[in-house]
C-alpha cells in the first residue's frame, strides 16, 4: 500500500506536499508536477523501494506510459537534489525493480527551515563540486550506504566526521589508516573547529571547507568560490 506525507526534512531540503513546495539552500526549487509527486511518493514510502509498475500506476492510472517517462522524472529530481545516481545522497535505483529513497527524514516540521534566524550553511568543494552538508552528523568515507563518499583508495571505510550544529562545524578522525588533515594539521579523535574556507584532507583528497551565515530568510550561493 502506497503512503503520502505532508512536511518532510531531509538534508538541506524541505519538502511540503499539501503547499507542493520544494526548498533547498538558496530558495524554491522547480520541479515539474509528476516530479514532485513522484518525489513525494518516494519520501513517503521510504522504508521500501517502489516498483516501477506501482509508480506507474500512482502516477498515471489508466494510462499507459512507456519506462523512459519514469527515468525521466528521476533524472529531473536528481538535478534539483543535486543527487548523483551514482553515490545518491537521496534517491536509489534497484536495479530492474525501481526506486526507493536512501536519506533520512528528520522530522516533520510545520515551519521551513530557512526561516531561522541566524542560519548556517556548510557544504565541502571537490574538484569544483559541490557537496553539501547536512546538519548534524556526516560521515566521510568509502563505499558504505549513508555516507559521504569520497572515491578513493587512501580514504577509509568511515575516515572522518563532521558535525553541523546551528552555528558552527567540527572535524574528527575515525581511526582512519591515512589521516585526516585540517590546515595541514593532522587531526585526532578530538573534534578541531571548522572555519569558512579551511583545507582539508581525507587521505589523499583535497577538500574545502566552506560555510555562509546569513540573519535574513533569502540568499544567493555561490557554487565555487
Amino acid at each position: 500500500m502506497v503512503s503520502r506525507i505532508g512536511k518532510a526534512r531531509f538534508g538541506e531540503f524541505f519538502l511540503d506536499v499539501d503547499l507542493r513546495q520544494l526548498r533547498g539552500p538558496s530558495g524554491d526549487l522547480h520541479l515539474s508536477p509528476k516530479a514532485f509527486d513522484l518525489l513525494a511518493l518516494l519520501v513517503a514510502n521510504r522504508t521500501r523501494v517502489l516498483s516501477k509498475a506501482e509508480l506507474q500506476e500512482q502516477l498515471w492510472p489508466e494510462t499507459y506510459v512507456i519506462e523512459t517517462n519514469l527515468a525521466s522524472l528521476i533524472a529531473e529530481i536528481r538535478e534539483a537534489l543535486s543527487d548523483d545516481a551514482k553515490n545518491p545522497r537521496f534517491i536509489r535505483t534497484a536495479h530492474r525493480i525501481g526506486y526507493a529513497f536512501c536519506g533520512t527524514v528528520t522530522d516533520e516540521a510545520s515551519t521551513l527551515p530557512e526561516t531561522r534566524a541566524n542560519l548556517s550553511l556548510c557544504w565541502l568543494l571537490k574538484d569544483g563540486r559541490r557537496i553539501p552538508l547536512s546538519s548534524g552528523e556526516n560521515i566521510l568515507g568509502r563505499d558504505l550506504e549513508g555516507i559521504i563518499d569520497i572515491d578513493s583508495p587512501s580514504v577509509s571505510r568511515r575516515h572522518a566526521r563532521i558535525r553541523v550544529l546551528e552555528h558552527d562545524a567540527t572535524i574528527e578522525d575515525l581511526d582512519s589508516k591515512n589521516g585526516t588533515y585540517v590546515r595541514g594539521e593532522r587531526v585526532s579523535a578530538a573534534p578541531v573547529p571548522l572555519s569558512d574556507g579551511d583545507e582539508l584532507r581525507i587521505g589523499s583528497v583535497s577538500l574545502r571547507f566552506r560555510q555562509q551565515t546569513t540573519s535574513g530568510s533569502t540568499m544567493t550561493l555561490a557554487e565555487t568560490e
